[in-house]
């Protein structure tokens, strides 16, 4: 079986390999190489070397104030979210009433596009700050805390969904031992339960912190980068340069790429970390 298997490999690889290169290799290696070139279409494009680099990381592009906000953003809502859900997740897993209904209602909010839940949060919020004579874009820190709001509102059912199949899974056993040898509630949530649920946390961590880097729907909803740009995030910085300045293809899409091994690199180091903290069951 498992030679008819080799054999016939290539034949069944074939065709998911061909619609992954067409799909996503041969458009990712083409951005690349036009980041570093002149162009307004992909068929003019005039290398230019390291320019576009330069203009990206220049003061007037607002790169590196981009990067800064969606940073913040990102610790800020990365904890908030997986603290959350963790504790809801914890009370889920009880024995109490009704655990199915209120997992489907925290689960439902994800399941909304971006663009609506950035409407919807700032008509909420507008309505809010309204009675104090302000709109969430009047102050950078409205803004903030509304991106924080939203996207915890969005993930946490989520993440939630996760930990539950994650604290499901931990041996009743252990849990039993714990309490046999006098391990108090907390001593057994950090000490058995947590180290045992490591894996979801990985997980977690993991979809939270790309998905807060990646941010685009909901910040162009939410403040559109408003007040002067001082909420806009990275995917909104590039779809700016790229959309919205006439020649400037070149500097969004070396941008793009900027983005991508920013990205990329934060994400195989949390993996890393919070792999070998990993305990094997």
């Amino acid at each position: 079986m498992e030679k008819t298997l080799k054999k016939y490999f290539p034949v069944f690889v074939l065709p998911t390999l061909i619609a992954f290169s067409f799909s996503f290799l041969i458009p990712f290696v083409q951005g690349v190489y036009l980041s570093f070139c002149n162009f307004t279409t992909v068929g003019n494009a005039e290398w230019t070397g390291l320019n576009n680099y330069k203009l990206a990381f220049s003061e007037g592009q607002g790169f590196g104030k981009a990067f800064l906000f969606t940073a913040a953003f990102t610790v800020v809502a990365v904890i908030t979210i997986n603290v959350f859900a963790f504790c809801v997740a914890l009370l889920l897993t009880r024995k109490l009433k009704g655990t199915n209904f209120f997992r489907t209602v925290f689960f439902m909010p994800n399941l909304i596009g971006g663009i609506v839940l950035g409407y919807t949060w700032q008509q909420m919020i507008n309505a809010v700050l309204f009675k104090y004579g302000v709109t969430i874009v009047s102050n950078p820190k409205y803004g903030f805390i509304g991106l924080v709001l939203l996207m915890n509102w969005q993930m946490i059912g989520y993440m939630m969904i996760i930990y539950i199949a994650g604290l499901q899974n931990v041996p009743g056993e252990l849990i039993e031992a714990a309490q046999i040898d006098g391990a108090t509630g907390l001593q057994t949530l950090f000490r058995v339960k947590l180290p045992m649920v490591m894996p979801s946390v990985t997980i977690c961590i993991f979809l939270t912190l790309s998905n807060s880097f990646k941010l685009f729907d909901q910040n162009l909803a939410l403040t559109a980068g408003a007040p002067m740009r001082k909420t806009e995030m990275l995917a909104l910085n590039i779809f700016d340069t790229f959309y919205g300045k006439n020649g400037y293809q070149g500097v969004g899409q070396a941008k793009a790429v900027v983005f991508f091994v920013v990205v990329a690199a934060i994400a195989v180091v949390q993996l890393y970390f919070t792999r070998r903290k990993e305990v094997e069951q």
